[in-house]
């Protein structure tokens, strides 16, 4: 039976207006609470889509998607998260390897993560198989994160509501507005974020909703050459939220000391590959994967306001690379997810 309430919404989307972010949040929340057949939900995805949906839009879907959510007790503090909305050019898991190293200085962590869906290894998949537990209860994550300032929330454990709309965006087969709504719903509601995208035409969009959604300091970030992370390889776009502020900066590696890395020296693969490239540039620190972890790392530390500048945090990041401290995180962390699991 069509939902009237929805039938509405996607009128004034395909008309090209505005919903805003009542608009939005009371269209999602009835998709969310089951009310809407599957064709229905997917006209108004279709249709948000077409017209672009506005940072209040984006919003108004997350704060639906986050009141839905199980919800994760972070510790007291500054809370950072490092993500990627998936889609740009495939490589070894970066951002889920650079939470060690900001955890490394003493930065509590709260990822948020699925198994792959535009790649061959999520980052639930490469946890596992870097041997962590990744389906823990809720107090469990809040636990392991205060012991080992990393917690990490498995996305199915955390939005049971999605249940309603997977199917939908399954059969659809094309990117949607929950390709970005996913970095944006973490469960701990950390106030500092790194988000990286593949669609430069989403990084102010992204940093509006975040600054609606009452973030105090983040960074969206794209590399040129099309990675959904701060690029070694390639100039970097980037745009800054802090306090309300929004403003947009370009992050050159080269200015930054990085030599760039060789062909195929990022690329991603199935979780034992990328497991084994995150164990090696940890234990080592150094070489072209240390380099591109260590540059999103020290953007997290920027986040997180432990230091002034993306340089100043890619330098922080080396030194906790090289001491073995971002080694020894991960492997508390293994150590922890698998006795909370038990």
């Amino acid at each position: 039976m069509s939902n009237p309430l929805l039938a509405a919404a996607i009128d004034r989307l395909l008309e090209g207006t505005d919903i805003g972010r009542d608009g939005a949040a009371e269209a999602l929340h009835e998709i969310m609470s089951g009310d809407v057949d599957q064709p229905q939900a997917a006209g108004f995805l279709v249709a948000l889509r077409a017209k672009g949906e506005t940072p209040e839009e984006l919003a108004g879907l997350v704060s639906v998607v986050r009141e839905k959510s199980v919800a994760v007790q972070a510790p007291a503090g500054v809370v950072v998260d490092t993500c990627g909305t998936g889609g740009g050019i495939s490589t070894f898991n970066v951002s889920t390897a650079a939470a060690f190293v900001v955890a490394g200085d003493g930065v509590v962590v709260a990822k948020h993560g699925n198994r792959s869906a535009t790649s061959k290894c999520g980052s639930a998949d490469v946890l596992e198989a870097l041997g962590a537990s990744i389906d823990l209860v809720p107090e469990a994550v809040a636990e392991c994160m205060a012991e080992t300032g990393v917690g990490f929330m498995f996305a199915p454990m955390h939005h049971p509501a999605f249940a309603y709309i997977a199917p939908v965006r399954k059969s659809l087969g094309v990117h949607t507005v929950f390709n970005r709504i996913g970095p944006l719903a973490n469960p701990a509601d950390p106030g500092r974020q790194v988000i990286g995208v593949a669609s430069q035409a989403h990084m102010r969009g992204m940093a509006e909703a975040l600054r609606v959604l009452g973030t105090t300091r983040a960074m969206v970030v794209r590399g040129r050459d099309g990675m959904d992370e701060l690029s070694t390889a390639a100039v970097n776009d980037a745009v800054r939220l802090v306090d309300g502020a929004i403003a947009e900066i370009t992050l050159d590696p080269a200015e930054l000391g990085i030599d760039p890395p060789g062909d195929g020296a990022l690329a991603g693969g199935d979780p034992l590959h990328n497991a084994k490239v995150i164990h090696d540039l940890l234990s080592s620190g150094v070489g072209p994967a240390a380099d591109i972890v260590a540059l999103n790392a020290g953007a997290a530390l920027w986040a997180a306001g432990v230091v002034d500048d993306v340089a100043a945090g890619l330098a922080l990041a080396r030194e906790r690379l090289r001491s073995g401290a971002a080694n020894e995180r991960l492997a508390h962390f293994v150590a922890v997810t698998t006795r909370l699991a038990a």
